[in-house]
């Protein structure tokens, strides 16, 4: 029944995915169809092992070599109908010139009003549905604007008729608010405005587009000294407290899996020792691809505080932006690069280990442990076969160390918060709907506590380190492409495939236990 409703709601989320690409014409459903070809042969695989018909190993490599190619086609022409209709955008826009031109002059009249009131403005507090959405505390009743009179001329002075038509001014927390009519496209626009305050004022200012309440675009302005500060040496030093206590930890899980007492018999840590750096292994790898992807973004990122667990050895670890970000495309790439990195080592290592699995392999697991993950599961029952059917499974040790891997991996992409999962939401959906996303998964993960303690740890760990969003990007309306949407959509799914457990009804029908 859980393996169904997971492929029901993969269903439902392509044919979500479909009437919201149709508008878009051509270029939308070739979009869809990208997310189509990295979903079908998990959809297959786990639709057909629900009905008892099992795809071997080479089975499903080879419907992931043929969705990847697919996937790579699809993006070349998609790619290219992008540049078809972006020449025929140009020539559309050169045949309306000249009527846009007429609008925007009609629309200056209305404009020298608001002019006429901006001394006023300015003095102006937000009312509290202003600031609902943005992500930015709102500034209290009374507070004045901190930018310096000839500051706040000088940024009104950016506008014009052809980037952002300004209509209001007002003032916010330690910046201001500029409300108006975006002209151009957000990204050329706010390229142009970026450019044309720093040629005025320097690095003293930093410009956010993003949307208010009512989804109508407005400009904010930060003072640059606002913007994250590094981490102090104190907490460069809880770093690395944090670090050595996830290492003994990951010594521990290691030494209860090979059944060695380590706080009685600390002597014996080098027989851990290997097991351990497996762990952490995947833990490096994982912090690693955030950290080249942001790299490669020109992001800046603070020290990771790993979190020790003594059930899996580590949660992962907190990692700080302490840059602000370009786009939404940026914090997806940078949220998206650590879980691929890491999931895919552990991938790797799950399937490399049940491969060299046979009788006598070092580790024994109770057939029970395999109806925890509908992902190892299935894919234990593929490789290994009739070897579920026995109270005890010989496993070689990469099938434990690439499970571990994955069951962290997932964690880190619930959609909560600044968990990985939360960003990738948040720079897919939006914030209003990655808000919505964090209250249900720390709903669910409390209801989930109830069976596993390890939920409820978790749970707490996102709700007082990791439940508040990440803050806006400067351009905060252009979404990402639907490439990203796609892997975004597939982490989502492989996530509750690794968490959720088999039925025992289901397993026993499958011959697991």
């Amino acid at each position: 029944m859980v393996t169904l409703l997971i492929f029901l709601a993969a269903i439902a989320l392509l044919v979500w995915g479909f009437n919201r690409a149709r508008p878009y014409g051509k270029v939308g459903i070739f979009a869809w169809l990208q997310s189509v070809v990295l979903m079908v042969p998990w959809l297959l695989f786990f639709g057909l092992f629900t009905i008892g018909v099992y795809i071997n190993l080479a089975g499903v490599l080879l419907l992931v070599v043929v969705s990847s190619g697919l996937y790579i086609y699809l993006g070349r022409r998609l790619r290219a109908m992008g540049q078809d209709e972006l020449i025929a955008k140009r020539m559309a826009k050169l045949v309306v010139t000249e009527a846009t031109e007429n609008e925007t002059l009609d629309s200056t009249a209305d404009a020298s009003v608001a002019n006429h009131e901006l001394a006023e403005t300015t003095q102006r507090t937000s009312q509290s549905s202003d600031t609902q959405g943005t992500g930015l505390e709102k500034a209290s009743a009374t507070e004045e604007v901190r930018i310096p009179a000839e500051d706040l001329t000088a940024l009104e002075g950016i506008f014009g008729i052809d980037t952002f038509f300004r209509t209001e001014t007002v003032p916010y927390n330690q910046g201001v608010i500029f409300r108006g009519n975006l002209r151009g496209q957000p990204e050329e626009t706010l390229d142009k405005l970026t450019a044309a305050v720093k040629e005025r004022l320097g690095d003293t200012y930093r410009l956010f587009l993003i949307q208010d309440p009512g989804s109508k675009p407005v400009i904010v302005v930060f003072p640059t000294s606002t913007e994250p500060k590094p981490l102090t040496p104190i907490q460069k030093g809880l770093a690395v407290v944090f670090g050595i206590a996830t290492l003994l930890t990951c010594l521990e899980v290691s030494g209860i899996l090979l059944e060695v007492d380590l706080i009685t018999t600390p002597a014996k840590w080098r027989l851990a020792a290997p097991f351990a750096l497996g762990i952490v292994a995947i833990l490096v790898t994982h912090e690693l691809g955030h950290r080249v992807m942001a790299q490669k973004r020109a992001v800046k990122l603070s020290w990771p505080f790993f979190l020790p667990a003594w059930e899996i050895g580590s949660f992962g670890s907190l990692t700080r932006i302490e840059s602000i970000l370009p786009d939404r495309k940026t914090l997806f790439d940078i949220a998206f690069a650590g879980p691929a990195a890491g999931g895919l080592l552990s991938f790797g290592m799950l399937l490399l280990g049940l491969v060299l699995s046979h009788p006598g392999s070092q580790f024994q697991l109770p057939v029970e442990f395999f109806q925890g993950s509908v992902l190892v599961g299935t894919l234990a029952k593929v490789v290994l076969g009739p070897a579920l059917s026995e109270s005890l499974v010989d496993v070689h040790p990469l099938t434990i160390l690439g499970w571990l891997g994955l069951v962290i991996t997932a964690l880190n992409l619930l959609p909560a918060g600044q968990l990985d999962g939360g960003r990738i939401v948040q720079a897919i959906y939006g914030r209003k709907t990655a808000g919505r996303a964090t209250v249900i998964t720390l709903v669910l993960l409390a209801i989930a506590s109830l069976a596993n303690p390890l939920a409820l740890y978790w749970a707490a760990l996102v709700l007082f380190l990791q439940r508040n969003l990440e803050r806006p990007a400067q351009n905060e309306l252009t979404e990402p492409d639907d490439a990203r949407a796609a892997l975004g959509l597939l982490a989502l799914f492989l996530t509750l495939a690794t968490l959720i457990p088999l039925t025992p009804s289901l397993a026993g029908r499958l011959g697991i236990g």
